[in-house]
């Protein structure tokens, strides 16, 4: 352990410790009814329940310190903020002029605490934008105090996201990683996330005399010990939920399996069905069963409704003995030999590829080796989804992958043999910070809540690892070099493969909110292919506009017949449509995917074929869970 190193997030009142936000007394308005003894014996109660908190907080601080993976992350934090203090060195007179218009915010707001304290009725000077949802309490417009409290934070986070924006010298990688964690830091000094700062913490407390904060401490010592780095906030009742049990449970069964991957088959529900198969590739960064939630939200029953073979891919949770397993060998042991495996359960020696997110990835590079090895025409047609194939502009999950960051990564990776998968959530978490960390924070360990049983949030929660020899070059030659887009610019199994050269009908939809493959990205890779290729572009994010079913009628989506060179100009010329984009893909598949659409077979069911079948689906590779892997007994079930 380094004896120097210093941890950036001692800084941030979050985890500094909750008893830095205690007032002398409580706040007005919260001790009406009290007599001065209640008050009294109030304070030092929320006193030794804050100390108590300091302690966990810092006990969290000594768990986060140091891995080569964080230390690489606070370093990368440090010289952001010395980018950003050099360049505003350069120019005082921003500084001095964005001060400037603070103060005099700062005298407004003051001079209107003194006229709403003469009774007269005065507008706020800052609200609010609508989207955010952390000042929803009536008490931030009605109470004199938190709607004072409110205001400074807002007009404070105005001045640093002008500040930030307006600073010059900085080039667009440094301008991106410095706010993202100025973001951070602001969103960290929220009143909302301090006890005596929150007016529904507060009522909470004082309803149950305190007991929130107990029940909150013992979850937060929980979910302490079932977090690998920061905090995995609880984010549902996972004692609701199983897979095979009440998600995960389209009918089907495993009728093949390696050391990385069982294959599913799904049972029809038609009696005829399109020839070719369908294989679905899904992510291994999260588990499969995105798709397959719920009935009333099931991609995987939506398509066997509509006459498809549907194949799919559960990828094992990998541990210490997978280290070595590589790229080429995800693309081997999965697709192609899940395609192997389709001829021999169904005679058919081509599929279509319906592929989401890092498995679309996976997806085109199998595409193109097959091309590059003449056998291309095993897949008739591939779709992907919110898939990013040019890397160029990766979000600001590209604040934890430059050089340094991913060299801290690998070092972490080598010792043992993964990337811990709540490592990841944990980063992704921060990519929207508010919604998916201090909401929870605010009502698991302030308010003392349960949380609600919510099956997306479950599936976000079980999390998979990430094997070393597969992920560090994920990392380096897709996020830091780009480069699946040059050609020949990755080798697979001592083949080039080159993306230009593939003929297969593309089928590439993309969402409009999604912060982990931002469309302006993704549609770069539909320009790749030379074959016929359709872009679409859904609704809403990474996960609701790619899991979106047509009953629901939600979020619309856009068309456009031309592929221009830039991703404003197509959606500058193209058609805006309601509801899902899934029967538009249905409508393509019939044209691209099934060139014997007219040409139905008799509908086949898992075991019917040469393969025998393993066990039921969803089978036993999606079931095991982090802790498993390393050894860990479930902090909470």
């Amino acid at each position: 352990m380094q004896s120097s190193w210093h941890n950036p997030f001692q800084s941030m009142p979050g985890l500094k410790g909750l008893s830095d936000s205690f007032p002398q007394g409580l706040p007005q308005g919260l001790s009406e009814g009290l007599t001065p003894e209640e008050i009294d014996a109030w304070n030092r109660q929320l006193k030794v329940i804050g100390e108590q908190y300091q302690g966990l907080m810092q006990d969290l601080l000594a768990r986060m310190a140091p891995s080569d993976a964080a230390d690489s992350i606070y370093s990368d934090m440090r010289q952001s903020f010395e980018a950003g203090a050099k360049a505003l060195m350069q120019n005082p007179t921003l500084l001095w002029e964005t001060q400037s218009r603070l103060l005099q915010d700062q005298w407004l707001l003051w001079q209107q605490g003194m006229r709403r304290m003469a009774g007269e009725q005065v507008d706020p000077i800052i609200t609010p934008a609508k989207t955010d949802r952390r000042f929803k309490d009536e008490a931030w417009t009605h109470d004199p105090q938190y709607m004072a409290i409110m205001q400074q934070y807002l007009l404070f986070s105005q001045m640093v996201d002008e500040l930030v924006a307006s600073l010059s010298g900085l080039d667009d990688i440094q301008k991106r990683n410095l706010t993202f964690y100025a973001r951070q830091l602001v969103s960290a000094m929220a009143p909302t996330n301090f006890i005596t700062t929150n007016p529904e913490v507060m009522r909470r407390t004082l309803e149950t005399q305190g007991e929130n904060l107990v029940e909150g401490l013992a979850r937060l010592r929980e979910d302490l010990a079932n977090s690998a780095e920061g905090i995995n906030v609880r984010m549902t009742d996972r004692s609701a939920f199983g897979v095979g049990d009440n998600i995960a449970v389209t009918p089907g069964a495993v009728v093949y399996e390696n050391e990385l991957i069982q294959l599913i088959q799904y049972t029809p529900t038609t009696e005829k069905v399109f020839k070719t198969p369908l294989l679905m590739v899904p992510p291994w960064i999260n588990k499969y069963y995105i798709l397959d939630l719920r009935e009333d939200n099931s991609m995987v029953k939506w398509l066997v409704e509509q006459g498809h073979t549907v194949f799919l891919i559960s990828w094992r949770n990998p541990g210490p003995e997978q280290r070595d397993i590589t790229w080429a060998d995800y693309m081997q042991l999965g697709p192609i030999n899940a395609m192997d495996a389709i001829e021999q359960a169904c005679g058919e020696k081509s599929v279509n590829l319906l592929s989401y997110c890092v498995g679309g990835t996976l997806a085109a590079s199998t595409v193109a080796y097959l091309t590059s090895t003449r056998r291309g025409r095993k897949i008739k047609s591939v779709t992907y989804m919110a898939t990013l194939q040019d890397f160029r502009d990766p979000g600001d999950i590209g604040v934890f992958l430059n050089e340094q960051v991913v060299e801290g990564i690998e070092k972490s990776m080598q010792l043992k043999g993964y990337l811990d998968g709540r490592s990841m959530a944990y980063s992704f978490n921060l990519l929207r910070e508010n919604d998916l960390f201090w909401s929870f924070y605010i009502n698991n360990y302030l308010k003392g809540e349960t949380p609600a049983a919510f099956d997306l949030l479950y599936w976000n929660t079980d999390g998979t690892n990430l094997p070393a020899g597969t992920h560090a070059w994920y990392l380096r030659h897709m996020y830091l070099e780009n480069r699946l887009v040059e050609p020949n610019g990755i080798e697979l199994d001592g083949v080039k493969i080159d993306l230009r050269k593939v003929s297969t009908p593309s089928y590439f939809v993309s969402t409009k909110e999604d912060h982990i493959a931002k469309w302006n990205s993704t549609y770069y890779g539909a320009l790749l292919p030379k074959g016929q290729v359709t872009f679409v572009l859904g609704g809403s994010g990474h996960i609701a506009g790619i899991v979106n079913p047509p009953h629901k009628n939600k979020y619309g989506y856009w068309t456009n017949d031309e592929l221009p060179d830039t991703h404003e100009a197509w959606l500058e010329s193209a058609t805006p449509h309601e509801g899902s984009w899934w029967p538009h893909w249905q409508s393509w598949m019939t044209q691209h995917g099934y060139a014997d659409n007219d040409k139905m077979v008799p509908a086949r069911h898992p075991g019917s074929g040469e393969l025998t079948i393993i066990e039921p689906a969803p089978g036993r590779y999606v079931k095991v869970t982090i802790p498993e892997i390393v050894g860990e007994i479930p902090a909470f079930s």
